[in-house]
């Protein structure tokens, strides 16, 4: 649950996990929906999908015994990458083994001032070399746990409390930053640029080094390392989203819910029925293809005309900018899509909530309850007009004030 997610935000997650699944051979015997309706809003979905899998393959292949190396657990179990595997065998085994995540890097990128992109295979193992080396080996796991929680808490991304680092007098990028400022104070009053000491790392062709052609930001201090290359873009998608609704048996609202594909993003999730839009499509032209998919899936006809425009849902994926145009469509009787396209069910929106449905198409219903809260509400002509006598007042003169105690004198009667 920590890979890519803050402890804050895991807590609750992992509290709700153990509580459901204390054990590998509850979690093997779980289903995948149970799985996915547990994770539902934590993101990286197939990182529950992995670990159920890995519990799986200890119980029914490895007699329920945990691999207890990072060597065996990287290559016996789904899921379990480098990092993971360096942080199991250390904290839970023992295993005098580094670990490198995020934080990890930014504080052996500071100390050893490594300016080269911090993503590239080169420095990567490079770092997995210093972690390895550095590694206390009677308590590998307090002591990969108290580097992480130094990167996390101390040596932050932006704003590091250098100050109160404990091994700041080890760190090379701090000590940069002291050489640049006397270096600018000596330029300053016009003194000759001191020439580079051979022993420091900075000159030629260093694959550690920053690049000649990314020179120092001395606004940044430390936080010019470590350095990454140039985000990707996120890929830009427009989906047509239909949120199709009824009255239950019971009188109570439902929604039509389908569950996405076994494989690929938020494999295995339930969403409303959602299709991927071309380029440049106007509303009409949505609306005609909407219909088109939605009268396919239920055999039934549909209108394009009758599908009302909501709003629109931006929700960003770690590689996708998706954009939800949101419609809604009112049906009547039990309408129910072709299972050989996609398993669906009706919910209320108490189980709607309780399935596993990811935080996207959360906001996709609350938009549609938004809209539907400011239809019931009063129209704009229902406000009395100014000066306008409310029924039932009383024949007092206009602009005539009452006394207090006139006004809390009772009514007498005609």
């Amino acid at each position: 649950m920590l890979q890519q997610t803050q402890v804050s935000t895991v807590i609750d997650y992992y509290n709700r996990w153990m509580q459901k699944w204390p054990t590998l051979q509850a979690l093997a015997e779980a289903s995948l929906e149970e799985v996915n309706e547990l994770w539902a809003g934590l993101g990286y979905y197939s990182r529950g999908k992995r670990l159920q899998e890995a519990a799986r393959k200890v119980v029914s292949e490895l007699a329920g015994q945990m691999p207890r190396t990072a060597e065996d657990l990287q290559k016996l179990l789904p899921g379990v990458g480098r990092y993971t595997a360096g942080a199991i065998a250390s904290i839970s085994f023992g295993q005098a083994t580094g670990v490198v995540d995020g934080n990890v890097i930014r504080v052996l990128c500071r100390l050893r001032c490594i300016g080269a992109d911090s993503s590239s295979p080169a420095v990567i193992d490079r770092l997995w070399d210093m972690a390895n080396a550095l590694v206390d080996r009677s308590r590998p796991g307090d002591f990969n746990q108290a580097l992480m929680e130094l990167g996390a808490t101390v040596c932050t991304p932006k704003a590091p409390l250098c100050g109160e680092c404990p091994v700041k007098q080890h760190c090379q990028a701090r000590r940069r930053v002291e050489k640049e400022l006397s270096f600018a104070s000596q330029k300053l009053f016009g003194k000759p640029t001191p020439v580079p000491d051979v022993e420091d790392c900075g000159v030629g062709g260093c694959a550690l080094c920053p690049p000649a052609t990314e020179p120092w930001d001395s606004s940044l201090g430390v936080t010019n390392f470590p350095r990454k290359a140039a985000k990707k873009q996120p890929r830009v998608e427009r989906t047509a989203t239909c949120v199709l609704e009824r009255r239950g048996c019971h009188g109570a609202l439902e929604y039509l819910i389908v569950q996405r594909p076994s494989s690929g993003l938020l494999a295995g999730l339930w969403e409303f029925p959602s299709f991927l839009l071309a380029e440049d499509l106007q509303e009409k032209q949505q609306k005609e293809v909407l219909a088109d998919r939605l009268q396919a899936w239920t055999g039934w006809p549909v209108v394009a005309g009758s599908l009302q425009l909501i709003g629109e849902v931006v929700h960003i994926f770690s590689h996708i900018h998706q954009t939800y145009v949101v419609y809604s469509l009112p049906l009547d009787g039990d309408v129910t899509l072709d299972p050989a396209l996609s398993p669906s069910r009706w919910v209320t929106e108490e189980e709607f909530h309780a399935s596993a449905v990811s935080t996207a198409m959360k906001k996709v219903l609350k938009v549609r309850e938004k809209q539907r809260g400011e239809e019931s509400s009063p129209g704009k002509g229902c406000k009395r007009k100014r000066g306008a006598k409310p029924q039932g007042a009383s024949g007092t003169r206009p602009g005539r004030q009452l006394s207090l105690r006139a006004f809390l004198q009772a009514p007498t009667s005609p």
